[in-house]
């Protein structure tokens, strides 16, 4: 293919706008290269856009538009542009919108340039205030980067005068400083740790994969505190050996300040960091000293697998088997599949670590698609917790509490013994649900057919699907009658509640994403719960993601039965998961640990498979149920979710694509419905839901693209293909 285009030579470009096709321009005054990032008017506007070949042909030359310019930013590379068609057709996702998220980066544009940023400096202002203790505090806690005025400021919730004053003291410090730097180079030899023996094998593996330079994934199993994590920093260690680029996948922005602490110990420098949370300045920066090569390992969420990486040689999905590697709004992707599939088109290496591996990649390995490297003990002189049920049956509870009197006991203890317990339930706020003892009106959004949640701490309901909010009503807003609203259920904010009664001298900590404006404020709370701040933690599913407590002994699951509801395709999975993995936070230092299930199911297969430890006994039952039904990873399937402003004009179309359905019967594919969604509607807008299954050989895409061809969408109706689906709300 053409790689140069002269001036005014005919070029196609791909532009961020949601145009679904490339357009045709003239190539501006000194060319244009393939991949270049260049400006082009779009009607009256300047649009961003990249040369993504030579021009259709199929528009009169004389009308068209040159180039504005070409962008100072590093070219796209070519297999980046066939990750994005890639992804884009597997996802069935129009290519401009790969290209958007591919450069979710403020002013790629800009030219160098130099700017005032402020850091911490050596000296202690004169006088202390709260504004400027907050600015020292922010400034500390990010580390000691270099921030603009206005994002210190607002970092630390001031005003701008409130940092310059710091600057005349010498607390802060004023520079000039380039916009875009160079990330300084990480050390592959600094730092390293003395491995156990298995640890040590599993490494070898994992770096000879790399020296062989050819694409290979692999999944890397261990039990929870058996140091999965050192051995994958021996991977990035020769990833830095070679020259290549590594990136790191956390499942959550909360885990990424003590995992980024962790790589500068191990590598004597500070990696690149992407995540929502990242400054604009910052993400700029990233973007470019990525595509420039001079960021050698980035540490991120699932949206850095579209950075512009120049030599990438090693991808770690940390968590693999987490949920929150799905984006289930805009672009439907999952991070580990997309992570395979931009490994395999450059020669790199993919690290899927877990203690609960997902069932997909169980199988992967299971049929030698993947490598598998188990690592079965935990590090140094800590062991795996006792796992035991409490059988809720026996219990005397009264009908307003929720922590047995066995359970209790337990954790004053551990209290006794100035240990500390942690009270899991993975439910946000006070109570999931809030009923009128009047006329049994639950009360619900009113934008979404969903139950508000009280949320004590705020004094506000909250839909936990649209976000809005409300403050608790007096009366009940049905049949107006005063004093009669009652919280049904618990959630961590009423368990803490409770506990705070039974444990009157405890420390409580509570650790819900809720309740954390910034996620360094997040950070912060766990630090020092990790230092010994409290006695007891309350927590959600937050607190299962690789956080490491050493004084932690005790973890009670409150209900152990709570995933098990519901007909979700993968209940079983998750809740296995999940309970595998909060157990797995008790005795992680030299103290053993011990796991109280409070559940009224104790005979169930699958708390059964929890306490009895057998993971690949559980694996293999459910492997050969989902393989019975055709259900993933044995089947496929694909979600179809109709939205608009009319229920029946969705139920009309749903009912016309379940009538022709004869692409769908082309490849065996079978679709089911339509129905309404278990949350029906969501922002005002009605939902309702289709189900495809095939046969697990065949490519669903093209018979789905032909299919909902079909049907003309008017108004305000909108059609979303979700292919391999991870929620069906």
């Amino acid at each position: 293919m053409q790689e140069f285009f002269d001036e005014g030579e005919r070029i196609g470009v791909l532009t961020t706008q949601p145009l679904d096709r490339v357009l045709d321009y003239r190539a501006c005054s000194g060319g244009c290269r393939v991949g270049a990032f260049v400006e082009v008017p779009l009607g009256p506007r300047k649009v961003l856009g990249v040369v993504w070949g030579p021009g259709a042909g199929d528009f009169d030359a004389a009308k068209l538009r040159p180039v504005i310019r070409v962008l100072d930013a590093p070219l796209m590379r070519d297999e980046m542009r066939l990750f994005l068609e890639r992804a884009g057709a597997y996802t069935l996702t129009p290519l401009s919108a790969m290209l958007r998220l591919a450069t979710r980066a403020p002013g790629l544009g800009d030219g160098p340039s130099m700017r005032k940023v402020y850091r911490r400096g050596t000296s202690e202002p004169d006088r202390m205030t709260d504004a400027r203790r907050r600015v020292l505090a922010a400034s500390e806690d990010l580390g000691g980067l270099a921030l603009t005025l206005k994002e210190l400021a607002e970092a630390a919730g001031v005003t701008s005068s409130v940092v310059k004053g710091l600057v005349g003291s010498g607390a802060i410090v004023e520079e000039e400083s380039p916009r875009d730097t160079p990330f300084p180079r990480l050390d592959p030899a600094y730092g390293g740790k003395t491995l156990t023996e298995d640890q040590a094998a599993a490494a070898a593996v994992l770096c000879e994969g790399l020296r062989q330079g050819v694409y290979g994934t692999t999944l890397l199993k261990g039990v929870t505190g058996s140091g999965k994590t050192e051995v994958y920093l021996e991977a990035v260690a020769e990833a830095l050996r070679q020259g290549r680029q590594a990136l790191v996948l956390l499942p959550e922005i909360a885990l990424s300040g003590e995992f980024l602490q962790r790589l500068e110990a191990r590598f004597g420098a500070r990696p690149a960091e992407w995540h929502s949370g990242v400054t604009m300045t910052e993400r700029r920066r990233v973007w470019r000293m990525v595509g420039e090569g001079h960021a050698q390992v980035v540490v991120g969420a699932r949206s850095a697998l579209f950075l512009p990486f120049q030599n990438l040689g090693l991808i770690v999905v940390d968590e693999e088997h987490d949920t929150s590697y799905k984006q289930e709004e805009g672009v439907l992707y999952n991070a580990r599949d997309m992570a395979v599939l931009r490994a395999s088109i450059v020669g790199a290496q993919v690290v899927l670590a877990s203690a609960t591996p997902s069932l997909e990649s169980w199988v992967n390995a299971d049929l030698g698609k993947y490598k598998r490297l188990i690592l079965t003990s935990r590090f140094g002189a800590a062991v795996l917790p006792e796992m035991k049920p409490i059988d809720m049956r026996g219990q005397e509870l009264a009908s307003n509490r929720w922590i047995s009197p066995r359970l209790a006991a337990s954790v004053k203890l551990r209290m006794e013994r100035d240990e500390q317990a942690l009270l899991f339930i993975n439910r946000r706020g006070y109570a999931p649900v809030t009923l009128c003892r009047a006329c049994g009106q639950q009360i619900g959004c009113d934008h979404c057919d969903a139950r508000m949640v009280e949320h004590r701490f705020l004094k506000r309901l909250v839909c936990h699907q649209c976000g809005e909010s409300k403050p608790m009503p007096e009366v009940c807003p049905s049949c107006e009658v005063e004093g009669k609203l009652a919280a049904v259920g618990p959630g961590v904010e009423r368990l803490a509640e409770e506990a705070g009664e039974l444990f009157p001298d405890a420390r409580i900590a509570v650790l819900s994403s809720d309740l954390y404006g910034t996620a360094r404020e997040l950070k912060a709370h766990i630090e020092s719960i990790a230092a010994g701040g409290a006695d007891i933690i309350i927590g959600t599913q937050l607190v299962a993601k690789g956080h490491n407590f050493p004084n932690l002994t005790l973890v009670g699951v409150i209900d152990a039965d709570l995933g098990l509801q519901g007909s979700d395709l993968r209940a079983a999975e998750r809740t296995f998961q999940l309970m595998r993995q909060v157990a797995g936070r008790a005795g992680r230092a030299e103290k053993p640990g011990q796991a109280l299930l409070q559940t009224y199911q104790p005979e169930h297969p699958v708390i059964r498979g929890i306490l009895a430890g057998d993971e690949e006994a559980f694996w293999r039952a459910e492997a050969d149920e989902r393989r019975i039904g055709g259900m993933p990873p044995f089947g496929r399937l694909a979600a179809i979710i109709l939205s608009g402003p009319e229920p029946q004009e969705l139920f009309d179309i749903g009912n016309q694509l379940a009538r022709n359905d004869a692409p769908l019967r082309k490849i065996d594919a079978q679709v089911y419905g339509p129905a309404p969604a278990p949350i029906a509607r969501v922002r005002g807008r009605h939902r309702v839901r289709m189900l495809v299954r095939g046969p697990k050989e065949v490519m669903l895409q093209q018979a789905l693209v032909a299919w909902t061809r079909q049907v003309k969408l008017r108004g305000e109706t909108r059609l979303a293909i979700d292919i391999d689906p991870q929620s069906f709300f």
